[in-house]
């Protein structure tokens, strides 16, 4: 936890799930300059705020702060439990905020709309032509990110969606984006979501029909290693089991798992409120609506009872956002070797490189490779 100051007060942070180790902190320089922009600018805050990817609650925690009625749109299950693990560290009331996810209805009236830039440029596009009917010409539009974040697109984007567009000097690597709405603006369609057919040579998915939403890691093609493990998905045990599709994306391992066993029962499990609705279209597309499937928006298998699964699928990100970390992955492995009943299987593909082989065998005692590639490595470990 540390404490992040503003023009408005100090405020204890932390990022969720919180963790004493954690090195990272719950806000950066973009989240500083945007709140000192709008007190240096007296920006009015009496009208409704809406608040598009606060990361951590930094942004609608120092609002809060201020009186403000606020409602935070957000593809992030962690981020809405730490807008409100955050608002109440701080001693402010949890109905300040109406948190929304990104499948929500979007507010009917924005007089003041505040954007934490996304790390993914479709999550944007698709989210600003959600919340353009909204905002009024009056709405005073600020985005802000550190400048790595912020490119010619981005700005491309606030320009053709919602009206003029200019952006700030860098301050400490961060920049601030300040659009001008215009009612008479012309918008394109909205692209999202993306829905495609797979090619052949990919076993029971050949051919089959994929849906994406915006924000979906690799949401127009098929990733190269969650391709790879395809290839290496376990045979179908003979028996009823449950397998759970842990960071389930688009949903094409879990789906390929139940088109291989009729007999199997699926969990889709993301805390991307935009994958689980992916992975729910996709399955349903490719299955129909009589399937068992259940489809979970959560912090990993944190919601799962112990020994309540035959077999998880992982595709780990290594990424938080900008920052790379494999502290997800971590938290992932621990939850599948709690979840999993004793003989059940944890089976993940992941880059060479980092190695987790040998937190696989820290934690659960075995690991084997079951097959390599000069960039992936699919890996099987069994709870004993």
């Amino acid at each position: 936890m540390n404490c992040f100051t503003t023009a408005w007060g100090e405020f204890e942070l932390a990022r969720f799930p919180e963790d004493p180790r954690e090195q990272l902190r719950a806000w950066d320089a973009a989240d500083e300059y945007l709140l000192r922009d709008l007190d240096e600018r007296a920006v009015p805050l009496d009208g409704a705020v809406t608040v598009l990817g606060d990361r951590w609650g930094a942004l609608c925690t120092a609002l809060a702060a201020k009186g403000a009625a606020i409602t935070a749109v957000t593809d992030s299950h962690l981020a809405s439990r730490a807008v409100a693990a955050n608002l109440a560290r701080n001693g402010l009331d949890p109905a300040a905020v109406e948190v929304r996810s990104t499948q929500d209805a979007p507010p009917e009236r924005i007089d003041l709309l505040l954007v934490r830039v996304p790390k993914s440029l479709a999550l944007l596009e698709d989210q600003l032509h959600r919340l353009a009917p909204a905002v009024h010409p009056d709405t005073p539009v600020l985005g802000t990110g550190m400048v790595t974040e912020i490119h010619t697109s981005t700005l491309a984007l606030f320009e053709r969606i919602l009206g003029p567009t200019r952006t700030s000097l860098a301050v400490r690597k961060a920049r601030l984006i300040r659009t001008t709405p215009d009612p008479a603006l012309a918008r394109p369609a909205n692209p999202w979501p993306l829905r495609y057919r797979l090619p052949d040579g990919i076993g029971v998915l050949s051919g089959r029909r994929v849906a994406n939403q915006s924000g979906v890691f690799c949401a127009d093609r098929l990733d190269i290693g969650t391709r790879f493990l395809l290839r290496h998905l376990p045979a179908p045990a003979g028996a009823p089991r449950r397998v759970v599709d842990l960071g389930c994306g688009n949903g094409v391992l879990g789906t390929a798992a139940a088109l291989a066993d009729p007999d199997a029962e699926l969990l889709f499990v993301d805390e991307s409120f935009q994958a689980v609705a992916s992975a729910e279209e996709t399955f349903r597309t490719n299955l129909g609506p009589e399937r068992r499937a259940d489809f979970l928006v959560a912090d990993a298998l944190a919601d799962l009872p112990d020994a309540s699964a035959d077999l998880v699928l992982l595709n780990p990100p290594f990424h938080s956002h900008q920052a790379t970390t494999d502290a997800v992955a971590r938290r992932m492995f621990t939850g599948a070797r709690r979840v999993l009943r004793p003989g059940g299987e944890l089976r993940v593909v992941g880059n060479r490189h980092l190695g987790y082989h040998v937190t696989l065998r820290r934690l659960f005692g075995n690991c084997r490779t079951v097959a390599g590639s000069p960039k992936f490595v699919v890996l099987s470990t069994v709870r004993r």
